[in-house]
């Protein structure tokens, strides 16, 4: 697994869809349950994670991202953070630059610092979000709507100060039961028509103003239990899904998705699963267009 050896160009990222040109990701070379910070982990901490499995695990989905023509830069894991390998929720990159979080969980902190030094030594721009936790598993961006969770791990302060960094743009908080860890566990944005939706996680408020703008895909419990909302897009209609997730699957297809499977089964003991495990840098700008 090694990344580019050509200085990573500047980063941009208008969308959950457009075509993934370059991400950033962290092997789960020291993945471990340590301390217990969401429902997932719960019922899996007696268990634990097989470290060799996920890291296996982790290595074919980089390998089949290679395969899909998506550029893969590294984070050098660290055994202090071992939930590192979650790198969408140490920043997220909407426009031009890149927003590093901050961390709600004692765990976490310090995982800001290892991606801000990756980010400097590369030149690219970002911007330290400070004061206030928000992390990026709770940020999804569709064109110039940024659609934002309040969660256990974003405050609502954090949500009115990104307003303030991002005028261009249309910030909507979405609150939902905070159980479900981030925004991206029970909705994720496919195309500029269609979502995945948990309607368990949501009120009827939001769940009406969502199906005002998406087609919406509804996800069951089971498969959100199994991160079956996490999936990622990678542009054309391509998603990377988990075998298991069957009905997920079944219903991706036939709104005519391109299904890459992956098996991350060991990884989402700890709680994410694709997009969770990924840093968008460059996605191809207006590639979709929203049709009505």
């Amino acid at each position: 697994m090694s990344s580019s050896a050509r200085e990573t160009p500047s980063a941009s990222c208008y969308s959950e869809y457009d075509t993934l040109h370059c991400v950033l990701l962290c092997p789960p070379t020291f993945m471990e349950i340590k301390d217990v910070i969401n429902a997932v982990q719960k019922r899996y901490k007696d268990e634990n994670i097989d470290s060799q499995k996920a890291f296996r695990q982790h290595e074919e989905f980089v390998r089949a991202l290679s395969e899909q023509g998506v550029e893969t830069e590294v984070l050098e894991p660290s055994k202090q953070f071992p939930e590192q390998v979650f790198t969408r929720d140490i920043g997220f990159t909407v426009g031009r630059t890149v927003f590093v979080g901050e961390m709600a969980s004692d765990v976490r902190q310090g995982e800001e610092a290892v991606l801000q030094n990756w980010l400097n030594e590369r030149q690219l721009d970002f911007d330290q979000l400070t004061d206030h936790h928000i992390e990026g598993g709770d940020v999804l961006l569709d064109r110039n709507t940024v659609f934002v969770g309040v969660s256990s791990r974003t405050s609502g302060d954090a949500v009115e100060k990104l307003k303030k960094k991002l005028p261009e743009f249309q910030v909507v908080p979405v609150s939902f039961d905070e159980k479900y860890l981030h925004l991206d566990c029970v909705f994720n944005i496919l195309s500029p028509t269609e979502a995945l939706i948990f309607r368990d996680a949501l009120s009827e408020e939001t769940i009406q103003m969502l199906e005002e703008r998406y087609t919406l895909i509804d996800v069951n419990p089971k498969e959100q239990f199994q991160l079956g909302t996490n999936v990622l897009s990678i542009g054309g209609r391509r998603v990377f899904t988990q075998p298991q997730n069957k009905e997920v699957n079944r219903q991706l297809k036939a709104h005519g998705f391109q299904l890459i499977e992956v098996d991350f089964s060991e990884i989402i003991k700890s709680g994410g699963a694709f997009r969770c495990c990924t840093l968008p840098l460059i996605r191809a700008e207006n590639e979709e267009k929203s049709t009505s």
